[in-house]
């Protein structure tokens, strides 16, 4: 819609406060700039990541509008953007700089500027992509902020995708599923000689199962307390499943069952299960800290076992994936039968959002996409 200062007008829903639900209210989306993409959003994903930063356990300025796995049609596009036109099929992911040392070198994940480009509430020089009445209202997150019917991306973190999948279904692409598929393919480059290990079975987990079974990985063990997650992952390959809460102690437990393994992955964000993940690997394993945690979160561990065994902890942020090149590769393994992360997604309505956001916190739903037709 556009309003009659020739300004695009939309609906968006807003986080004021990290105890109020968020409000559906409308805003005007700024003028593009020159690499820049203005799309009506179709659908989004619901991260975790959304979760915490409503909560400020990751702090982000508010009022905000959050998103940050948006789908939709490009509607117009700044006049130095190649390769995307009006009407087009994008996916949103996360935005990066493409100058610094990180980014060309292909690993965008670790921009340099990446705070300033994802979480800071606006463009890295401070300007916003969304107004409300006049005044500035914190938008941009991940370079997108998709709880919205219409946003602004940048086009180095939009990615053209084909027009024969929904774009409700490829939503999600865009940072859970792409986080956790990549953290085992692209970050550990997992291979079938490998073992295991996936502390939680949300969406970035069950992603990693998928591309674990996908590369042949034996055994693969999956640690989640909610009895359907763990059915969904027996389902999805999983040779092993635990509740952690059913058992008196983790580690015992694993070693019991594999003797250790080569990988673990944290996808809890808890400090305490990652020194769990530490104790499980075999000499030389790897364990993977993934998922996000409050900023202050320290965890301590015994610098001599680490040295003798060889064990390594490494951070991973968006499972090390250059988005315009990963997503169409998960895309093309979904189109084979080889990586059906559609099993994972629960679709509501835009308007709906809080209530998708309590089946998510609530463990009831993997990852809940809402779909925009429901306020356009």
């Amino acid at each position: 819609m556009i309003s009659k200062n020739n300004k695009y007008e939309a609906t968006a829903a807003i986080a004021r406060g990290s105890s109020e639900p968020l409000t559906f209210e409308k805003i005007t989306l700024q003028p593009l700039r020159e690499d820049e993409v203005l799309i009506k959003i179709v659908a989004s994903g619901l991260c975790h990541t959304d979760f915490v930063c409503m909560q400020q356990i990751l702090p982000v300025p508010m009022p905000i509008v959050l998103g940050h796995e948006g789908a939709g049609v490009i509607v117009e596009t700044g006049r130095a953007v190649k390769g995307l036109s009006p009407g087009d099929h994008v996916v949103l992911s996360f935005n990066s700089c493409g100058e610094c040392p990180s980014c060309e070198h292909e690993l965008p994940s670790y921009c340099y500027n990446f705070m300033a480009n994802n979480f800071s509430g606006g463009r890295s020089d401070g300007s916003g992509t969304m107004e409300q009445n006049g005044e500035q209202v914190n938008a941009n997150f991940f370079g997108q902020s998709s709880f919205a019917t219409m946003a602004i991306a940048n086009v180095r973190n939009t990615v053209k995708v084909s027009k024969d999948l929904p774009l409700e279904m490829l939503a999600p692409l865009g940072c859970g599923i792409q986080t956790g598929a990549g953290t085992v393919l692209n970050s550990l480059s997992v291979t079938d000689a490998n073992s295991i290990a996936i502390f939680g079975g949300g969406a970035v987990g069950l992603s990693a199962l998928m591309a674990a079974k996908l590369v042949g990985a034996s055994p693969i063990l999956v640690i989640e307390p909610f009895h359907h997650r763990r059915v969904l992952a027996l389902e999805l390959g999983a040779d092993y499943v635990i509740d952690p809460f059913s058992v008196e102690n983790i580690v015992e437990e694993i070693k019991n069952i594999v003797g250790g393994v080569d990988f673990s992955l944290e996808m809890t964000g808890f400090p305490e299960v990652v020194k769990q993940c530490i104790d499980i690997l075999k000499p030389l394993g790897t364990c993977a800290l993934v998922g996000a945690a409050p900023a202050d979160a320290e965890v301590n561990i015994n610098i001599m076992e680490m040295l003798s065994t060889g064990k390594k902890i490494v951070g991973i942020v968006e499972g090390d994936s250059d988005p315009k090149v990963f997503i169409p590769q998960l895309i093309k393994y979904y189109n084979e039968g080889r990586f059906p992360f559609n099993r994972l997604i629960d679709y509501f309505p835009f308007n709906a959002l809080n209530e998708a956001v309590k089946a998510q916190v609530s463990g009831q739903s993997i990852k809940p996409v809402v779909h925009m037709e429901y306020l356009l």
